[in-house]
């Protein structure tokens, strides 16, 4: 092993080669902004070839522009993954671009903050179509596309190992990811295909900032220095993730590193839930 020029040794390159994605192609879903953008732009500084989705055509447009400045060339794919007939021309997408699909991130998620009892049955299905449908979905089509094996990482969330009032929907949605994960791994383990989540704490994204936006689309800075304060000093490390520690979580999940891992839920939670 050689070493840096101040006598540290320096990283082999088997380590470089176990975490590098050069010349696979991954397509991630919610690729418009939050933790999505985020795996898009590490995925391409891990070398991979990124094909992303997501309904917000500008957001796609600035993640987009990002993974350029990152030195990537990303193929936007504008997909609701709510359709099964849009996920399979997303997968079709990345096949014929590429030639190939190695990597199937399903990021793409919403979230809606209310009691069980003011729940709609608008409520249920657009939250429960996103979430639970999007994901089985985009496992389905990544798990016939994926013939010389691959990875498939769904996003779970904490909300799906606690009870979390007011997001019942979404905690449920969530839960049933975590299942759904372990089930496709049994399945489609004999094609060499790998299927695991994280399951993500509070996370400083577009995703919950509803909690301090004001009606007008201002930020009530007090607000989210109280609320972030708060959920901060839940857990053990007393801080919040950004979407890049769940980026770093999924390119383990995407990569050589975790060729002996299926069916598990890594949950990059600061510690808040502990499974």
């Amino acid at each position: 092993m050689t070493s840096n020029t101040d006598g540290r040794p320096a990283l082999s390159n088997e380590l470089i080669e176990q975490f590098s994605l050069h010349g696979r192609t991954a397509v991630i879903t919610g690729a418009a902004g939050g933790i999505g953008r985020q795996a898009a732009i590490t995925f391409t500084q891990a070398g991979a070839n990124v094909v992303i989705a997501d309904v917000g055509i500008a957001g796609l447009e600035e993640t987009a522009e990002m993974v350029a400045a990152a030195g990537g060339n990303a193929t936007v794919v504008p997909t609701d993954v709510s359709d099964r007939d849009q996920v399979n021309a997303l997968c079709d997408a990345a096949i014929t671009t590429h030639g190939r699909l190695d990597i199937w991130a399903n990021v793409a998620g919403v979230i809606r903050y209310m009691n069980i009892v003011d729940a709609t049955p608008e409520d249920v299905e657009f939250i429960t179509k996103v979430n639970l449908w999007g994901t089985y979905w985009g496992v389905a089509a990544a798990g016939r596309a994926m013939t010389n094996g691959g990875s498939i990482i769904n996003v779970s969330s904490a909300g799906g190992d606690m009870p979390a009032p007011t997001l019942s929907i979404y905690a449920m949605t969530k839960a049933a990811v975590s299942h759904l994960t372990r089930c496709a791994a049994v399945e489609l383990g004999a094609n060499d295909i790998r299927v695991n989540a994280i399951a993500p704490g509070f996370t400083d994204t577009p995703m919950v900032q509803g909690r301090w936006t004001n009606a007008d689309g201002s930020i009530n800075e007090a607000e989210r220095e109280s609320y972030t304060n708060t959920r901060a000093a839940q857990s053990p490390l007393r801080t919040i993730a950004t979407a890049e520690d769940q980026s770093w979580a999924m390119l383990y999940l995407a990569s050589d590193a975790s060729r002996f891992v299926t069916g598990q839920v890594i949950r990059p939670n600061g510690g808040v839930v502990m499974a």
